[in-house]
């Protein structure tokens, strides 16, 4: 079982409602589960949306934020535990350190990078926690092709490829999480064709 719950997700609340609505939605859910909520720490964009509705609702909420941006003030005045690290890969350890598991919501170059910082983690083998996208409105399609492109083109294996579950329903996305079995895989496609493996 999920007890702690990461999400990465953009500090901008984007240009279409379906955002901040499941947004909202999600932390509804995550209280109702008694889930925690593992985020960058913000008081602003889909970050402020999720943060709020789940203090409102009596959830926790767990920040990790660089000094740099609490100094901007940025940061979340009233969570239930906020660390503040030095620096963006302090930040990307702690958060991962604190949860089972990982979903990114529309965001983008951070959500992107802790998406790919924890995805390149599981593949590595460093850590074996699931991760999922919340592909709203198809946002992440592009990106979605564009590994499969990887995959056709040898630089990424089906396996690793696989270990990015995706899904639009944020309740079935929760389950799959739940269920997923960790990828084994040697990450070097060439040793695996050079028979060294």
């Amino acid at each position: 079982m999920i007890k702690t719950l990461c999400v990465f997700c953009g500090s901008s609340i984007g240009r279409q409602l379906i955002y901040s609505d499941h947004a909202t939605e999600l932390a509804r859910h995550l209280v109702e589960k008694k889930i925690t909520l593992v985020y960058g720490g913000a008081n602003v964009g889909l970050m402020g949306v999720l943060a709020d509705t789940m203090l409102a609702g009596g959830g926790k909420v767990i920040g990790v934020m660089p000094k740099s941006l609490v100094e901007r003030e940025v940061a979340h005045a009233n969570l239930s535990e906020m660390h503040i690290v030095d620096g963006m890969q302090e930040r990307k350890a702690l958060m991962a350190d604190l949860s089972d598991a990982f979903i990114a919501m529309p965001g983008a170059y951070g959500t992107l990078d802790e998406l790919f910082e924890v995805l390149t983690w599981n593949q590595l083998g460093i850590i074996n926690k699931p991760i999922g996208l919340l592909n709203l409105d198809g946002f992440f399609n592009p990106m979605l092709l564009m590994l499969e492109h990887a995959v056709n083109e040898k630089f990424l294996r089906r396996e690793h490829r696989n270990m990015l579950l995706s899904g639009d329903d944020f309740k079935q996305l929760i389950q799959d999480l739940e269920s997923y079995k960790p990828v084994i895989a040697e990450k070097w496609i060439e040793r695996l064709k050079a028979g060294k493996i």
